[in-house]
């Protein structure tokens, strides 16, 4: 199963839409999951028309209606696969730190979050913890981002900067 993983598109304050190389990627993908900070409702009924699966949650920035349908926090099951998926704001510690105790007592395989808009991909005791960056607000990462999971026989993450 092939996922492309986005995160914080702040669509449309920092930009008017996705690049359309990623619109590619998603149609080309099983599965698309976004860790919050839609910042429109449009954004998400775009990545439901181009997706036949999406999974997502609602970041910070997401008003009552994307937290109202999306939440905050989650599970995915996929297979023998578990993906916790969170936005990853908060008042304490760092975003990886906040990540890891939303799923301290869960038994994911997969961490995904944003919040930071810095990519990041490290596994720490058999889980992957994994932030996508950002496609369209990079703050003070040096370039854009998106991911990209595979889950087959083995978990394969691949981050693309542009």
């Amino acid at each position: 199963m092939k996922i492309t993983v986005i995160s914080d598109t702040h669509l449309p304050r920092k930009s008017t839409s996705l690049p359309d190389f990623l619109y590619e990627a998603i149609e080309k993908s099983d599965m698309v999951i976004h860790a919050g900070d839609f910042t429109s409702i449009d954004i998400l009924y775009d990545l439901q028309a181009l997706s036949s699966r999406l999974e997502a949650v609602a970041g910070n920035n997401d008003g009552p209606e994307i937290l109202f349908r999306l939440g905050k926090k989650k599970i995915i099951d996929i297979g023998k696969y578990k993906i916790g998926l969170i936005h990853g704001d908060g008042v304490y510690g760092t975003t990886l730190q906040r990540a890891k105790q939303a799923f301290a007592n869960e038994k994911a395989d997969i961490v995904i979050f944003g919040h930071s808009h810095q990519a990041f991909k490290e596994w720490e005791n058999g889980v992957l913890y994994f932030n996508p960056g950002s496609p369209t607000d990079k703050r003070r990462s040096p370039k854009y981002s998106y991911g990209e999971i595979i889950l087959d026989d083995k978990i394969q993450a691949k981050i693309h900067y542009f």
